[in-house]
């Protein structure tokens, strides 16, 4: 079964593995711990069979107006099983206070963001994946 918290109690590095497949540098899980602590608002899903995170989105937000959500990653395995929507879901309930919530995602999964009453729009990005102090 999979449960939801918004807490990193009784979370450490070790529950934070299988995720960022693909990237071109993926941060470890130390810095996957790092991130999670300095979000302003992050959500988890946790296999409570083994204690694994499975699935988490992260948000940055000023608190008054507006925040971005920057990362959604839900490991392979577990995909398909609605645990991003209940992750978004979770998360724009979170934020639901705010004015603006924004994100920046690839072509393909602007139809899972439009469930969400979210639209396009333009953005301009940097990704330094070979930076050193990145990730």
């Amino acid at each position: 079964m999979i449960k939801y918290v918004n807490s990193l109690e009784n979370i450490d590095d070790n529950n934070l593995k299988g995720f960022f497949v693909g990237w071109p540098n993926p941060p470890s899980s130390k810095k996957h711990m790092e991130l999670l602590k300095n979000s302003d608002f992050f959500w988890l899903a946790i296999d409570d069979t083994n204690n694994n995170v499975v699935g988490f989105i992260t948000a940055i937000s000023d608190n008054v107006l507006s925040a971005y959500i920057p990362l959604l990653e839900v490991i392979p395995d577990y995909q398909g099983n609605g645990i991003g929507s209940q992750l978004v879901t979770r998360m724009l309930n979170s934020l639901s206070h705010l004015y603006m919530v924004d994100l920046v995602c690839d072509e393909p999964l602007t139809n899972f963001y439009k469930q969400f009453d979210m639209f396009k729009s333009q953005g301009m990005i940097i990704r330094n994946f070979h930076s050193q102090n990145g990730v």
